[in-house]
This record gives C-alpha cells, structure tokens and sequence, in this order.
C-alpha cells in the first residue's frame, strides 16, 4: 500500500456560529486519486479550502508526515501542495504563457522552465494560445489553464474544486482524462465535483459528504455501486445497474 500523503482528521470548519463541516476525517495516499461526491452545499469546497489554508480548521491536517494546521497558504503551496479553485481565478488581462510563469514564482528559472515543458506536453492547446490573453479563453481552455498554473509549481497533491462547471460534456471528458495522466505522472488528486459518475470513474476511492459529513467511503466502484448513491447522484433507480 503506498504511503499516506494527507491525512485528515476531526476536521471542523465553522462561518461564526454555525459548523459547515463538522468532524471529517479523510486521507489521501500517494500516487492516488480520491473524490469527494455532494451535492452543492455539502461542504465539500469549505473541506478543500480549509485544506488548503484559505479557511480556519479545528482539527489536524498532516502533509507528508508532519502537520500544517498551522502554515500559511504560501508554506503549504512550498511543501508541495496546491489547489484549484471552483472559479478558476484566472488573471483574465495577462496571457496564458504569463499565467503560467505565475504558478512557478517560487522556482528557479531553469526548474521553472522544465515545468513548464511539462505543463505544455499535457495541454497542448495552452502552448498554441501562449500569447492569447487568458481572459478571451474557452471554458475549457480556462480550466486547462488553472490545472496548469497549478501544476506549474511541481506539487505532490493537486486539489481540484469542481473542474466540470459550466463545460461542454467534450470537454468534460478531455478534463477528466487528464485527471486520470496526473496519477501516472506522480501527482496524487483530491477532487471535489458534482458530476459524481465522472469523478468516480477516475478515481481510486471516494467519500459521499451531505450537510459537512460524510455518510459513506470506499473504493471508487463500491461506491459507484451503491444503490443510495447511484439513487441520489448518478441518476439511477434501485432496480438499474450501476456499473461504472
């Protein structure tokens, strides 16, 4: 079994009073990919950003063995973590090229260089549009972007926050295939999504979250299989086969 890269646990996030997320706990391995599944409202995206450092977290949060509770969003993205976001939070007036070179800031030039290569081979389009400001972007090309801005900086653990919203089913699918590369290329993935069926045909295990708990973990396919689930989120009747 591969090492744990993430753990998680009694995770609660609050806004004020009121617990969004109450007493979570979850683990990412390396090398792996793991969903978490809800529908809009779960907590799923409070989960990730708390994750991250963006929001408070009472609880422990553990990266590569030792704990980050306490680290700024800066040390985490330097341990080798990084997210992104639901909104994709391009510099809509820089170029994509441009763009890019910010998810290297950190690194030196000639490491930042073969990032770069690299980010270039997995999205090819990004490397045709280099000089096209971000902001006059496709959807997809948008989310081919922020995946690669992210990736820019070599880390270990990609979050990725609702990567399917708003795009063509196409695209969907060219999105998720290359989710599915990042796991050959070393890069483990946590991944929050809506659209369950295509997140658990990528991924290795999931977490189903409603009202910020989780009801149910597995692997992938148990889950995929369940009959609750495929009820709920994939769009099946009890008597219909679930099979991903």
């Amino acid at each position: 079994m591969s090492e744990t890269l993430l753990k998680v646990e009694s995770a609660t996030i609050a806004y004020g009073k009121v617990e969004a997320v109450r007493s979570v706990s979850l683990d990412v391995r390396a090398g792996e990919i793991v969903t978490i599944i809800g529908a809009n409202g779960a907590g799923k995206t409070t989960l990730l950003n708390a994750i991250m450092g963006i929001l408070p977290l009472k609880g422990s949060i553990v990266f590569q063995g030792k704990p980050i509770a306490r680290l700024d969003i800066e040390d985490r993205v330097a341990a080798g973590m990084t997210i992104v976001p639901e909104h994709r939070e391009l510099f809509g007036t820089m170029t994509v090229e441009e763009n890019l070179q910010l998810g290297a800031f950190r690194a030196p030039r000639a490491k930042a260089a073969h990032a770069l290569e690299r980010v270039n081979a997995l999205f090819p389009r990004l490397k045709e549009r280099r000089t096209q400001l971000a902001g006059t972007l496709s959807g997809g090309e948008q989310q081919m972007l922020a995946m690669g801005r992210a990736l820019m900086g070599e880390p270990k653990l990609l979050m990725l926050d609702e990567p399917s919203l708003g795009l063509a089913p196409l695209i969907v699918a060219d999105i998720f295939r290359t989710i599915g590369e990042l796991r050959q290329a070393g890069v483990s993935v946590l991944l929050v999504e809506q659209n369950a069926r295509a997140a658990l045909a990528v991924a290795d295990r999931a977490y189903v979250m409603e009202l910020g708990e989780f009801i149910m973990n597995g692997s992938a396919k148990d889950i995929g299989s369940d009959a609750r689930v495929a009820a709920s989120y994939l769009g099946f009747q009890h008597d219909e086969p679930t099979a991903l």
